[in-house]
């Protein structure tokens, strides 16, 4: 008995090397963490429970026969986050550059089906060569194998990738279809085709982090939702992550301990909005003034930055925030703010998330850029995403709202359950000046007369009141009040219940 539990832990202890000391010290040479390293990070204190840690690779091709590493390149299992279950798998980049094989991905699969029948989120930490070549078209199967379960797992439990070094070729597409991608500053990037296939079919010349690292992926394509400076603070990012999103579409997020008074008053919003209306200000400065103890998790900050997108607390209970950012673009809308609030809200919806709506939005960007680009269907996007949520939806204009951006800003008519206006708030069809010279064009001539028209206007709509009077504002608010209001709504809603017709899936403009 003796001999056999110690040829277990033998047998452990080389599957624990992976690739080989040599290749360990390797990865350590590049400023990144082996496979086991990231989980031990990721998750509490012993809690990892392995899978399949002696499955090998069953290939006989090329000489692999001889090539056997036990768990194949990938360390899968579950454990947990601050006591909340959540499914991992590594890649283990010392065996085979963590290529992916008929096992690796077999691997992988049993834990998302596992994930989708217990219902807890799966996190992968990708670090991988892509396809393992001599494996061919089995290979290939087992990509499409774990695509299959990122699609039935897609808005039934939270997927969240970690990019820790290469992925490229098929090795991205599971990743795109999670629900958040983070990467690592220097050590990771994401592209279909690499640097050489580019300069052969293109002429191109470009690096691997120009054409896909993480300030490529974070602040151009929109593919990546954050990046780290290293694996240390992206898995201690992704931790903190896990704590706002609940574990599956079943249950609603965790509630924590807050210890931060939910009628709070912040005398400072009374004087946040200039008084010019053509000023900027800061509306993170809002978000964090209504947050519990401001604690705010931005998601996609860098890219398209007229528009914020995160998540923050109210009396501890996880709420997605969308805000306008009128320090860019005015706030205004454009193909790639609309882009990206639409996934954020149907993410949301998915999960039972809250959201909170913050606006000041001047319309759409206006240009040839933007009409040859698709913002009608991008705009779209947005407009269906808030109109389709079922979830609590509260909403607060605190200055300009104007046209069909106001209506797509989350607005009554789509359905939104408390809709505030602060008293600085501006709802009309377009801006004073601009109405003015359509309604009195015959006195374009006149400076006078145009001035006093504008001035007439901004009386008579540059304010929240006609709106409030038809009913579509719900209350015109003391912006030093927000906090309060916007919790109290949300407690009210906790309970809602609304049901969208029956239908397969609906047809959202993509």
């Amino acid at each position: 008995m003796k001999d056999i539990l110690t040829e277990l832990e033998d047998r452990r202890n080389e599957a624990r090397l992976g690739g080989g000391q040599r290749r360990i010290d390797a990865q350590h040479a590049r400023g990144k963490l082996t496979a086991r390293e990231r989980i031990e990070l990721l998750l509490d204190e012993d809690s990892f429970e392995e899978f399949d840690m002696f499955v090998a690779h069953r290939c006989v091709e090329f000489g692999m026969e001889n090539q056997k590493h036990a768990g194949d390149g990938v360390i899968t299992g579950w454990g947990t986050i601050n006591g909340r279950m959540v499914y991992v798998f590594s890649q283990d980049f010392t065996v085979f550059g963590g290529s992916l094989s008929e096992t690796h991905a077999q691997k992988i699969c049993k834990i998302q089906d596992m994930a989708i029948q217990n219902g807890a989120p799966i996190i992968g930490l990708n670090d991988s060569g892509g396809a393992r070549i001599q494996e061919g078209v089995d290979s290939l199967a087992g990509y499409a194998e774990v695509f299959q379960r990122n699609i039935m797992a897609s808005g039934v439990v939270p997927q969240i990738s970690v990019i820790m070094g290469p992925c490229a070729g098929g090795a991205v597409y599971s990743p795109a279809m999670t629900d958040f991608i983070f990467m690592v500053k220097d050590t990771s990037y994401m592209f279909v085709t690499g640097p050489d296939v580019v300069k052969t079919v293109t002429n191109e010349v470009v690096t691997a982090e120009e054409l896909g690292g993480a300030s490529t992926h974070t602040k151009k394509s929109s593919v990546a939702d954050g990046a780290f400076e290293n694996d240390v603070e992206a898995l201690a990012e992704v931790r903190r992550l896990v704590d706002f999103l609940p574990l599956n579409n079943r249950e609603k997020p965790p509630v924590r301990p807050f210890f931060d008074e939910p009628g709070r008053i912040e005398n400072s919003l009374d004087t946040i909005v200039p008084e010019n209306p053509n000023t900027p200000y800061d509306m993170k400065e809002l978000i964090t003034k209504v947050a519990d103890e401001g604690d705010f998790y931005e998601i996609q900050e860098d890219y398209a930055k007229n528009i914020i997108t995160g998540f923050i607390r109210l009396e501890g209970q996880t709420v997605g925030v969308v805000a306008n950012q009128p320090m860019v673009l005015a706030g205004c809308l454009d193909i790639d703010s609309s882009r990206k609030a639409a996934r954020f809200v149907r993410f949301c919806d998915c999960f039972e998330i809250p959201i909170m709506t913050l606006v000041d939005v001047p319309g759409f960007l206006p240009g040839t850029s933007q009409e040859y680009g698709g913002v009608i269907k991008h705009g779209a996007k947005l407009l269906f995403a808030y109109g389709e949520a079922t979830v609590p939806k509260v909403t607060v204009i605190t200055r300009k709202a104007y046209g069909g951006a106001y209506d797509v800003m989350a607005s009554k008519h789509l359905r939104g359950d408390f809709n505030y206006a602060w008293p600085t708030a501006e709802i009309a069809v377009m801006g004073a000046k601009g109405a003015t010279e359509i309604i009195h064009r015959a006195d374009l001539g006149d400076a006078d007369k145009i001035a006093a028209h504008t001035a007439d206007y901004e009386d008579r709509f540059a304010n929240p009141f006609v709106a409030a009077e038809r009913g579509f504002i719900d209350e015109v608010i003391m912006p030093h009040s927000t906090r309060r209001r916007v919790s109290r709504a949300f407690a009210s809603l906790r309970n809602k219940q609304l049901k969208n017709p029956w239908k397969k899936h609906d047809n959202i403009p993509l």
